[in-house]
This record gives structure tokens, C-alpha cells and sequence, in this order.
């Protein structure tokens, strides 16, 4: 049988652990990958940095499972963890760990849950509408689609899949659901097919990816969770410390941004001829703006064709 993640190539793998290296090389620097997945970064990082320990989290049962068996061979440097990363501090406190050195978010959904049709992720084979990430606990997309109110919805859809035609979708659902629940992706599909004008549809590749990203955040609660879990990863960063995030879609984009400015901007008013000592940023910007994908890549690897990397780096505690 073929592993989960013998075909598995990790985003931005190598410009990733460029920028992260210069805070991997000590003897027992510790690299937090807060969002695990198949653990194709962190094999990569256990392999080149032969000093690295790794804390692993992920809020996926069967994202661990996996990952402990592919990181087997270097069990003695690696600590997994069953967690969402906005809870990294809590984590770290409870291994006794006071820092880390390099943390990484590669947000989004993983390659096994997308290519799990019994998990719901995705439109284009039919599936329980399901999309939680641990699949363990929570409401369904299921629970979602067939109890919220037209209102909510719409809310949903607009604010979290950025759909134009959010309201006209939230009706033709909950006009549907009157008369069946609505349980599997192909049935919504339908629905969001025949909601969107014909001339629309034509357009940007299937009319039902910004409804499953709407539904996948709002089951998850990725936002609630990415706002509360960039903070406090800058808060454990060692001084000299680097964090990478990669986002895939424009809302998580926005919030990295937001809260890499915020900590490397310097409040001393424009009038002001310096930057007194003492009140300069304790955080630098490693990237200009969002980085992309390659066209190699994005070739090799078509999930990497809408990801944004930032980067920042600790300077003062």
C-alpha cells in the first residue's frame, strides 16, 4: 500500500527553510510546525537541520497518525501534538519549553483532506458534506447548510467566501432543504450551479470553490482561529526567532499582514528626525510584500499556485 504521503510535495519547501535556517542551526533549537498536516516540511527540516527538535501540531486525528509514522526514524527529537495552533503557547508550556526558533504555519487545508472524498473538502467528487477538519468534533458543513437561517448564510457566504452572489445561493438553499436536508457535496453543487447566471459560471473555474471555502472556514472557525494564533506565536518567538506563513486565500492573507505590520512598525510619530533607542520595532519584515510560487512550481504542483509567503524575524524581546 502506498503511504498518504509518498506523492506529497510541500509548498515552497525550499524558500521556506531559507529563510527559516539562520534560526535552526544551535543545538537544540526548537522549530514549531503548527499546522502539520502530512508533515512534509517537517521531514524536510528534521533531515537538514540535525540539531532541530520539532513540536508538531495539528487539529486532525488522522493528519497525526500519519505524520508519526512518516517521522518515526527521528522520534527521539519530535513531540506531536493534538491541538489548533492558536493554542502554541499552552502547547510549548506543557513540553516545558520556554521558546521557540522558527514557527511555520502552512494554513489552509491539507493535501489528505482534500483527496479524502469521505471528508466533504471537496466539490468536485460527491461526498458527505462534513469539512471538519478534526472530524472528531464540531458541526458539519452539513449542520451548517441545513440549519442556518437565510440571513446566516448569506453572511457566511459573503463574508467568508467573498461570493457576489451570496443571497441568491442562501435562498435557492434553504428553498431546497424544504423539501430534503441537503447531505452531500453534489447536491450543493447543484444548487450553487444553477443560483449563479450562466454568463458568471463561464468564469473563474468552478462557481462552488468560494461556497466550500465559505463553509470549510465557518466549520473550522479558521478566521476566529488565525487572528488569535498569529499574536501568540510572535509572543514565543526567541529573539533572533523567524516565522513563515504561507496563506491560500486572500481573507488568511490579510490577517497576516495586518499583524506583521502592526509588530514591525515603529509608533514614534513621522515628525519625529529618529527612532529614539529603545523604541524601534521588536520585529523585521524578511519579505517584500507576499511572495509567490514559481511558475516551475506551480507547474509541478499545482496547489502552490495561490499561495502568499511572509516571513518576519524577532530583534529585540
Amino acid at each position: 500500500m502506498i503511504p498518504p504521503f509518498a506523492h506529497h510535495v510541500p509548498v515552497l519547501r525550499d524558500r521556506v527553510f531559507a529563510l527559516l535556517a539562520p534560526a535552526l542551526t544551535a543545538p537544540g533549537c526548537v522549530l514549531v510546525d503548527a499546522t502539520l498536516g502530512l508533515g512534509g516540511h517537517a521531514d524536510h527540516a528534521l533531515r537538514t537541520f540535525p540539531m532541530l527538535r520539532l513540536v508538531g501540531i495539528d487539529r486532525d486525528p488522522a493528519a497525526l497518525t500519519v505524520a508519526r509514522n512518516r517521522l518515526s526514524e527521528w522520534s527521539g527529537r519530535v513531540h506531536l501534538v493534538h491541538a489548533v495552533y492558536d493554542e502554541i503557547p499552552q502547547v510549548l508550556s506543557d513540553l516545558g519549553i520556554a521558546h521557540a526558533d522558527g514557527i511555520l504555519f502552512d494554513l489552509g487545508v491539507s493535501s489528505m483532506q482534500l483527496d479524502d472524498p469521505e471528508r466533504g473538502f471537496s466539490y468536485a467528487t460527491d461526498s458527505p458534506l462534513d469539512m471538519r477538519m478534526n472530524s472528531t468534533d464540531g458541526m458539519t458543513a452539513a449542520s451548517v447548510v441545513n440549519e442556518y437561517s437565510e440571513k446566516d448564510l448569506t453572511r457566511v457566504l459573503r463574508e467568508f467566501g467573498e461570493e457576489r452572489f451570496a443571497s441568491r445561493i442562501a435562498r435557492s438553499i434553504v428553498r431546497e432543504r424544504a423539501a430534503d436536508p441537503i447531505t452531500d457535496s453534489s447536491q450543493l453543487v447543484r444548487i450553487i450551479r444553477e443560483s449563479i447566471p450562466a454568463a458568471a459560471r463561464r468564469q473563474g473555474g468552478n462557481p462552488a470553490k468560494r461556497t466550500f471555502q465559505a463553509l470549510r472556514i465557518e466549520v473550522n472557525g479558521e478566521l476566529v482561529a488565525l487572528r488569535r494564533a498569529i499574536p501568540a506565536a510572535l509572543g514565543v518567538l526567541a529573539v533572533g526567532g523567524r516565522m513563515v506563513v504561507l496563506s491560500y486565500q486572500s481573507l488568511e492573507d490579510r490577517i497576516v499582514k495586518s499583524d506583521f505590520q502592526a509588530v514591525t512598525t515603529s509608533h514614534v510619530p513621522h515628525e519625529m528626525p529618529f527612532v529614539p533607542e529603545g523604541s524601534e520595532p521588536s520585529y523585521r519584515l524578511l519579505t517584500r510584500g507576499s511572495e509567490k510560487a514559481s511558475e516551475e512550481e506551480i507547474t509541478s504542483n499545482p496547489r502552490a499556485a495561490s499561495v502568499r509567503l511572509r516571513a518576519v524575524e524577532r530583534v529585540a524581546a
